[in-house]
């Protein structure tokens, strides 16, 4: 991809392939029926979402989709994602198998409980 800076999600969306495009805003639609209040917005250069911090990015890439719900997020679904690639902040998606978007569900609602849980303290 030849652009560098991105000023939305939706231009970042539509820059990618059709096919893609479709896993992305799947994904999108997840996060956002999930965390309703959650605010959209470019960070790292990646879609990005936010409620009382961080919670979750996504981004693509030539064969998967990296999902990115943090530290804490990938710790906390350790045995959910054994069968995908991961590392301490990552998870890929392939772009050959179906996405997991109840396991983003689950991310999310996590996140969003942990930045809320992190004010009350």
């Amino acid at each position: 991809m030849m652009k560098t800076t991105f000023k939305s999600v939706d231009e970042y969306i539509a820059l990618q392939t059709t096919e893609v495009q479709s896993l992305l805003e799947a994904i999108r639609k997840t996060i956002k029926q999930t965390a309703p209040q959650a605010e959209e917005s470019i960070s790292y250069q990646m879609p990005a979402y936010k409620l009382k911090g961080p919670l979750v990015y996504f981004a693509a890439y030539k064969n998967h989709i990296g999902f990115y719900p943090t530290g804490s997020g990938i710790k906390a679904f350790q045995k959910e994602i054994e069968g995908y690639k991961n590392s301490k902040g990552a998870v890929q998606f392939a772009l050959n198998q179906p996405i997991p978007h109840d396991l983003i569900r689950k991310m999310v609602l996590f996140k969003v409980n942990e930045n809320l849980n992190k004010i009350k303290r």
